[in-house]
């Protein structure tokens, strides 16, 4: 079998990464196109022996875009079109028909309640993600929550598969000397409190109560890794609270690691730099470094990085994580549900429980092992052959219970 992946961009976020590792795991050949920012992530791809095509699109009504993937899909006989993320599901579902592509699978990554992707949900949106839904022969959901949207939206059920998302645990697996050497690097006194959190920085996953709540608990060192455009309004805040020497924004960080020169084999595994290297720690390291993980979002497709941090052995307090959410009771133990409070005075109080409970690793909970990407990789082939059968067509096709 050969399919292509169409992508919106390939920047550091948790869809471009999610595909890369994905691609490691499916016994597929594969291709990828990103229709903007061949950024990190492509360089990752690449790397891993990935053929990636930038389609060079300037904006959502680059038409001339639509033309060059349709020719490119017909030319190189794909069997099967893998779209992600909103834009390239529209543009690729068009140009996958238009080439004749015998199947095309869409993953649905970040479709919340209100918004799409960060972005506001509008009638002329979902008008035009319906439209070209129709085209495709099936649509992934990452969560059973995000099934439960698509279905509000009007997604035929038989055609929504859900295949979540998943994380390779052994890369997550907390690591003592590889605490101390990231503490290290970062400048991070050995027993000081370290709390967490990963993500783009956009309002939805409201990081401004994180670092509202850490500069309240005097003692607490804050680390927060990604990039968005809330980043220089964060810094502000904590430097106008007071806490700016406890509050790093790092930036974009691999959740694959940190590709710096590393010491040992377990520092090199898990992504930080030796001394003198200039490339940030990648998340493996960086959760190894942390001593209690936060995930504020309003809402949420999934929840990975809560996945990936009690794979670490993280205790974690969330407010929106399908994740957990959808599992039975009793799956992430080291996982606490905090409210939705537009107020930071709930996390606050949690932060300090959490202090004077003092600092405690957990073995990884059953919900790490059910999110495994090997298992995530045979249930989506499942979907490709379903999508390929010769009696499927759109209007036919029945989901797998």
């Amino acid at each position: 079998m050969k399919a292509l992946h169409v992508i919106t961009g390939l920047g550091v976020g948790g869809a471009e990464q999610q595909l890369r590792l994905l691609l490691r795991h499916l016994p597929v050949d594969c291709d990828v196109v990103t229709l903007t920012n061949p950024g990190a992530v492509a360089d990752g791809l690449r790397a891993d022996g990935v053929r990636v095509t930038h389609l060079g699109m300037r904006g959502n009504r680059d038409l001339v875009a639509l033309p060059r993937l349709t020719r490119m899909m017909r030319g190189e006989k794909y069997d099967l079109v893998h779209t992600h993320l909103y834009r390239a599901c529209v543009y690729g579902r068009i140009a996958a028909r238009l080439a004749g592509v015998r199947a095309t699978v869409a993953t649905e990554h970040s479709l919340g309640q209100a918004e799409i992707e960060g972005r506001p949900l509008t009638r002329g949106t979902r008008a035009l993600y319906l439209a070209t839904e129709r085209l495709g022969s099936a649509t992934v959901a990452v969560s059973a929550t995000v099934a439960g949207r698509l279905l509000d939206w009007g997604v035929p059920p038989a055609r929504i598969h859900v295949v979540p998302n998943g994380i390779d645990a052994r890369r997550f697996r907390f690591d003592q000397h590889v605490r101390l050497a990231t503490r290290a690097q970062l400048g991070l006194p050995a027993d000081a409190f370290v709390v967490g959190g990963v993500g783009r920085l956009v309002p939805g996953k409201r990081f401004d109560l994180l670092v509202r709540a850490v500069a309240a608990v005097p003692g607490a060192r804050l680390l927060l890794a990604g990039d968005g455009p809330e980043r220089e309004a964060l810094r502000t805040l904590a430097a106008r609270m007071g806490a700016g020497d406890r509050i790093r924004l790092l930036g974009e960080c691999d959740a694959t690691g940190g590709g710096g020169r590393a010491g040992s084999g377990a520092e090199r595994a898990n992504g930080v730099p030796a001394a003198g290297g200039t490339d940030r720690p990648g998340i493996p390291a960086l959760l190894s470094a942390m001593d209690l993980f936060v995930s504020a979002s309003r809402e949420e497709a999934f929840g990975l990085a809560v996945i990936e941090a009690l794979a670490a052995g993280l205790p974690v307090l969330h407010s929106a994580c399908p994740a957990i959410d959808d599992l039975p009771h009793g799956h992430a133990p080291g996982a606490r549900r905090i409210g939705h409070s537009d107020g930071p005075d709930e996390l606050t109080a949690a932060l300090r429980r959490q202090i004077t409970g003092g600092t405690r690793r957990h073995l990884p909970p059953p919900a790490v092992g059910h999110y495994d990407i090997a298992r995530s990789s045979r249930r989506l082939m499942d979907v490709y052959a379903h999508a390929l059968a010769p009696t499927s067509t759109p209007s036919t096709k029945r989901a797998r219970p």
